[in-house]
């Protein structure tokens, strides 16, 4: 009997990617096709999982299912379910508001999408065999993959919809996460991008300690585990144990992503960060004290309720003189519910917030142009991703999947393997890739 298709589209960022792993290999237990993210999803059934974070991922969601909508009406699919983020906190509007959707579900309930699912197909399956959370479809090459070891934030940033939609933060068991990495060992994986909303908590909610840096230390003892790269740190109570793992163990990558937000004081305190200009000045000198050449990744809020020009202006200083290795940075955009909502005015004019962003921007692009050139003439240790056109592509320690530069390798050189390492010799920079040659 031919299989039934699910195709899952996912929206937003990589913990929503590790939902609809999740999403997959439920499914697939129970006998039915998985595809994701398919350039013509046609057949049976699609899955879309929401990104409700701010105005444009949430537009965006909204664009998908209407683009599908269209394609059931039109007979290329047949049934058409939305999960995740959006309809997480929205469910009730969206299904007054979109009634040719099947049905909707929020960022939790996977066990009854699936069993919702297939009472419709007249199904019956046994549940029992989808219980575990790790028992994932890996979407992403099979060299790397991303493990979620927490849900939910407890620290209630003013700006952010996060724990509205996900409620407080619950750590995921240490035995769990690191069977789920041995498991992915086993069938080839190489790399983790550890991933949470907020990793330093980890562990505070199980006895009042954070566990961030036993769990990663334990993780790198692994066999097979080549490299650890740790995503979304927070700076307020920051776990100092953590920097020596890092610098210890040689297959956790250099590498931490910590969102910053903003440096102005006043800022801070409107955006209830729970850290002081002066805090976060101490904490980026001692993470390069006690671990050199680490390469910080980190994203920055331009136009709060509330910011001058002058708070503006400090933070463009603090980017020339902190010279984050990787930055990103957004303009505020006001989420119904959060305090900032309820208590500010959105102040700032549109046109006021393009403008700062894209001198932050400028500003970073000088930076990461100047920092990517001390790269040349260095023998780097690097992954390769794919093949692509004239070139080989592939990525340092201090490069994480889909956001950070890459690495360019002739492909008339010699065959190189996707998923293996190789030492490679940088020639030349712009300024997001490298350009290398392998090391005979």
């Amino acid at each position: 009997m031919k299989k039934k298709t699910v195709d899952i589209i996912t929206m937003g960022c990589s913990k929503n990617l590790v939902d609809s792993e999740t999403l997959m290999g439920m499914f697939e237990s129970i006998g039915y096709n998985c595809t994701h993210d398919s350039v013509n999803p046609k057949g049976d059934v699609v899955v879309i999982n929401t990104c409700g974070f701010i105005e444009d991922a949430k537009q965006e969601s909204i664009d998908t299912i209407l683009e599908f909508i269209q394609a059931k009406e039109e007979g290329r699919i047949k049934k058409l379910f939305v999960m995740g983020c959006l309809s997480q906190r929205y469910q009730k509007e969206l299904e007054e508001e979109l009634p040719q959707v099947d049905r909707f579900y929020g960022k939790f309930n996977y066990k009854q999408l699936v069993s919702d699912l297939a009472v419709m197909s007249g199904d019956n399956p046994d549940l029992m065999s989808c219980d575990k959370a790790y028992r994932r479809c890996i979407t992403t090459p099979h060299h790397y993959a991303y493990i979620k070891i927490s849900e939910g934030c407890d620290r209630h940033c003013a700006y952010c919809a996060i724990p509205i939609i996900t409620g407080r933060h619950v750590s995921r068991p240490v035995e769990e996460i690191l069977e789920e990495v041995r498991g992915l060992v086993a069938s080839g994986t190489k790399e983790f991008q550890i991933i949470a909303q907020e990793l330093t908590y980890y562990g505070i909610d199980i006895d009042g300690r954070q566990h961030i840096a036993e769990l990663i230390s334990r993780m790198a003892d692994i066999p097979g585990v080549e490299w650890i790269r740790l995503h979304y740190a927070y700076p307020a109570h920051f776990p100092w144990e953590l920097l020596d793992v890092i610098r210890e163990k040689p297959n956790v990558c250099k590498y931490l992503d910590i969102a910053l937000q903003h440096i102005s004081d006043s800022m801070l305190v409107r955006m209830q960060r729970n850290v002081t200009k002066n805090d976060t000045l101490r904490l980026i000198e001692q993470i390069r004290e006690k671990v050199p050449g680490i390469h910080l990744r980190t994203t920055l809020m331009v136009g709060f309720p509330g910011e001058t020009e002058d708070d503006f202006r400090e933070l463009v200083e603090f980017t020339r003189r902190a010279r984050f290795e990787r930055m990103g940075a957004f303009s505020y955009s006001e989420e119904e519910g959060t305090p900032s909502a309820e208590k500010y005015e959105d102040d700032v004019p549109q046109d006021v917030k393009q403008r700062r962003l894209d001198e932050l921007m400028a500003v970073q692009q000088q930076i990461s142009m100047e920092i990517e050139a001390e790269k040349v003439g260095k023998v780097l240790k690097v992954i390769i991703d794919r093949k692509e056109g004239d070139y080989y592509v592939g990525r340092t320690e201090y490069c994480s999947p889909e956001v950070d530069p890459e690495v360019l390798i002739p492909a008339d050189e010699k065959p190189l393997d996707a998923g293996c390492f190789y030492d490679v010799l940088i020639t030349g920079s712009e300024e997001f890739d490298l350009y290398a040659t392998t090391i005979y």
